[in-house]
C-alpha cells in the first residue's frame, strides 16, 4: 500500500491510498475555498452520564446532490470536487462539516471507490483489502492525537439511514471521550470478570455462539459471524476474529488476509435478504474498537456490527416510544429466523 498526503484548498488533509507503490498523486485543489469554520462543542449530560456533540454548522452540509455534482467523485472538467485527482482507489479527507473538530476530536470521510454507482459489496477483494488498510492506518494515526480517546470506522448506506451523499463512502470519528455504547460493553466486561475470575466476556460470547451454532451465519479459519442471541435489529450480524484483539491495528496477517472475502460476502447477503428485485438494503456497518487509554483495553474485542433498519419488504424498523424514549428495544424478527435467512442467501 502507498499513502500520499496532501492538502485541500482550505487546508484540510487529504490522503490517497493506492495498491501500486509507484502511483503519483500530485493533483492540486484549485477551488476558492475559505477556511473551515466549526462550532463543535461537547456537552455532558449529567442525568444520563454521557456526552453530546453540538455542531450547529452541520445544518449547511451538502444534502443529496445530483450525481453530476457529487463532491466525492473525482475532479473532471467543469466539476471540481473534494478529490482533485481525475481518479482514485481509496481517498480519505477531513470532513468539511465535522461533528467533532479540534479539541473535540476529528471526523474524516472515507471514499471506498471513485465509481459513483458502486457499493462496498461491488468491490473486489483487493479493493476491500485496501479499505481495511486505510481504516487501520487512520486508527493508528488518530491514536496519536491527544484529543482522541476512541476511533470509530463506520458506513451508513441508504437514504433510510439518513445518508446525505449517494457516493459509496464511510466515515471515521475520533471521539474525545469513550462512547456510551462502548462504556456499557466495558461495564459488562468488568462485571463478568468479577463474577467469573479469569474469564473474558467477549471470548465467552463467541464460544457460546460457536457451540450453539443456530445463529452462526458465516465462519472462516480466522473469523466467525453470527446473529447475536439478543439482537436489537431485525437483521443484525456481528463479526469477530477468533483471536481476540483490541483494534484493527492488532490483527495478524492471516486474519487480515481473510477479512475482505468474509466481509464482502456478508454485505452481498444483506442485499439478498429481501429477495430479488428489491432496492439495496440500507445498513449501518460499525467497527467497534477499544479506547486507547482505558484500563480494560487489552480485554476488549474488536468486532464489526452490521445491521439494517428494514424489517421486511417495504417496511422499516422505526425507533418509536419504547426504543427512542426508554432505550428498550423490541425486535420483530427472532435472531434464529434472521440467521436462517442470512444463511439461505449465501453466494
Amino acid at each position: 500500500m502507498k499513502k500520499t498526503s496532501t492538502r485541500l484548498a482550505d487546508g484540510r488533509e487529504l490522503l490517497y491510498y493506492d495498491t501500486a507503490d509507484g502511483r503519483v498523486r500530485d493533483a492540486v485543489d484549485r477551488r476558492p475555498l475559505t477556511p473551515v469554520a466549526t462550532a463543535s462543542e461537547i456537552r455532558y449530560d449529567a442525568l444520563l452520564g454521557d456526552s453530546v456533540a453540538v455542531a450547529s454548522h452541520r445544518q449547511d452540509r451538502t444534502y443529496l446532490p445530483p450525481a453530476d455534482a457529487c463532491p466525492l467523485c473525482p475532479t473532471r472538467p467543469g466539476h471540481e470536487s473534494e478529490i482533485p485527482a481525475a481518479d482514485y482507489e481509496v481517498a480519505v479527507f477531513e470532513n468539511r462539516f465535522p461533528s467533532l473538530a479540534g479539541d473535540s476530536g476529528r471526523c474524516e470521510v472515507v471514499c471506498f471507490t471513485s465509481d459513483h454507482d458502486a457499493s462496498f459489496a461491488d468491490l473486489t477483494e483487493e479493493q476491500a483489502a485496501l479499505v481495511v488498510e486505510a481504516w487501520t492506518d487512520r486508527t493508528a494515526e488518530l491514536a496519536r492525537l491527544p484529543a482522541v480517546e476512541q476511533v470509530f470506522c463506520f458506513e451508513n448506506r441508504g437514504a433510510e439511514i439518513g445518508v446525505t451523499l449517494g457516493h459509496p463512502h464511510g466515515q471515521i470519528y475520533g471521539y474525545p471521550y469513550v462512547t456510551p455504547r462502548t462504556s456499557l460493553m466495558l461495564r459488562s466486561l468488568a462485571a463478568h470478570a468479577e463474577r467469573t475470575p479469569g474469564a473474558n466476556l467477549f471470548d465467552d460470547v463467541v464460544a457460546r455462539e460457536r457451540a450453539d451454532g443456530r445463529r452462526v451465519v458465516l465462519a472462516g479459519e480466522h473469523w466467525v459471524a453470527f446473529v447475536p442471541y439478543a439482537a436489537h435489529w431485525p437483521y443484525e450480524v456481528h463479526l469477530y476474529p477468533l483471536r481476540r484483539v483490541p483494534d484493527l491495528r492488532s490483527l495478524d496477517d492471516a486474519a487480515r488476509a481473510e477479512l475482505p472475502s468474509l466481509y464482502l460476502e456478508l454485505l452481498r447477503r444483506f442485499d439478498r435478504i429481501f429477495g430479488p428485485g428489491q432496492p439495496p438494503t440500507p445498513y449501518i456497518s460499525a467497527w467497534h474498537q477499544a479506547p486507547f487509554r482505558h484500563p480494560l483495553r487489552a480485554d476488549f474485542a474488536l468486532h464489526l456490527e452490521l445491521f439494517t433498519v428494514r424489517r421486511t419488504t417495504g417496511k422499516l424498523k422505526v425507533l418509536a416510544g419504547s426504543e427512542s424514549g426508554m432505550g428498550a428495544f423490541i425486535n420483530d424478527v427472532s435472531p434464529e429466523s434472521a440467521a436462517q435467512r442470512i444463511r439461505e442467501v449465501a453466494s
